[in-house]
């Protein structure tokens, strides 16, 4: 789906003083603060963000999403910037999607919990398992999608953290028109959709200096999620991998590099189609439409430069390389990915942002170059 527009006047190519000006007397004085003052009373803050899109699939897409964000601890610099996010949006064929998400930071940082629960009921584009899929085989496939999940991490040390993941979640799928590869690929298991509940142990080394606009130290997140089916899909047994590396290095007043390496692996005798890692989204090789590519195991890198132009504006570059497997790994399957974008700091001293990404990926032969426009709230990593 192409996004048209997504608040457009964050994009103004006025500077704030002149904005300031060029506002008019009647704006919210909220709205004048959160674009354009600076703030370092380290209070809350909401910040609202409208989205409309269209795709023939869908028609148009309207609605929105609204970050507010806090501090536990106002007195101590070093706890970090807690969070609620939600978002909406509704189509004129009757879609939707629904997600409600939050980061909780207690005092000092001594505990660490996270929660979210979302549903879809969206199209979904199948093109088919493997790392070589062909854009002519495109299968359009209705889903709906429910999730719920909850993490809690509690600090051992300086740095490091331990916890539990506990969570479930429901999909269905409809093929629109039969007879494409979604029926008729044998690879493709569980086509009709299934119920799980899942629990982890996770560990995170984490050393970064701030988690929202970092730029320096590390973090190590890993987790293997245990997975029971339920109901009618109670014979499925599995796991899920997932470990990710990311390390920022500070190269001068304005210049941040950022390295991030991802591996992710489904276990278990059986493939669900839906539980395979895909290759692309809005934080790691994009470009690339998530779900494309496929497998049983994924393996991905980026580095990202980012220059801060202004307390308000940044510019990034990155590039990246990715593949999705099944058994064996091959360097010649790795598929290239470039971009660049800006960034709008609407909350300065919390280092919370508003970014614009295109990123492109490979060019198969007899397509187009695989591209795409990333528009949200936050660092991609």
């Amino acid at each position: 789906m192409k996004k048209l527009l997504l608040l457009v006047l964050l994009l103004s190519p006025f500077t704030p003083a002149l904005a300031q000006t060029w506002l008019p007397k009647f704006t919210p004085r909220f709205i004048r603060r959160m674009l354009f003052e600076k703030d370092s009373s380290k209070r809350s803050s909401v910040f609202p963000l409208p989205v409309l899109g269209s795709a023939p699939e869908t028609g148009i897409e309207v609605g929105g999403s609204v970050l507010y964000s806090f501090y536990t601890d106002t007195l101590n610099k070093g706890t970090r910037v807690s969070n609620v996010f939600g978002y909406a949006t509704i189509t004129t064929k009757g879609q939707e999607r629904l997600s409600l998400s939050s980061s909780y930071w207690t005092p000092q940082n001594k505990w660490h919990y996270t929660a979210a629960v979302s549903f879809i009921n969206f199209p979904a584009n199948f093109y088919g398992i493997g790392n070589n899929t062909l854009k002519a085989n495109e299968d359009k496939l209705g889903q709906k999608r429910f999730r719920l999940s909850f993490e809690t991490e509690k600090r051992f040390g300086k740095y490091i953290y331990a916890g539990l993941t506990l969570g479930g979640f429901n999909y269905s799928f409809h093929d629109h028109e039969t007879g494409g590869i979604f029926t008729s690929d044998p690879r493709v298991e569980d086509r009709t959709g299934g119920s799980t509940i899942y629990a982890a142990p996770n560990f995170i080394y984490d050393s970064r200096n701030n988690n929202t606009y970092t730029t320096s130290g590390m973090i190590i997140t890993s987790y293997y999620n245990l997975m029971q089916g339920m109901f009618g899909n109670n014979s499925y047994r599995g796991g899920f991998f997932n470990i990710e590396y990311s390390q920022f290095f500070s190269l001068s007043k304005k210049f941040v590099l950022g390295l991030d390496i991802q591996d992710q692996n489904l276990t278990g005798g059986r493939s669900p189609f839906y539980l395979m890692p895909t290759l692309g989204n809005d934080e790691m090789m994009r470009g690339y439409y998530n779900g494309r590519y496929r497998d049983r195991n994924l393996v991905a890198g980026q580095t990202e430069l980012r220059y801060r132009l202004s307390d308000r504006f940044g510019l990034n570059g990155f590039v990246g390389t990715g593949a999705v497997f099944n058994n064996s790994f091959s360097f010649n399957d790795l598929k290239p990915n470039y971009g660049g974008g800006v960034r709008y700091f609407f909350d300065v001293e919390k280092g919370l942002s508003m970014r614009v990404d295109y990123g492109f990926g490979e060019k198969r032969p007899g397509e187009k170059r695989q591209s795409g426009l990333y528009l949200g709230l936050g660092e991609s990593f």
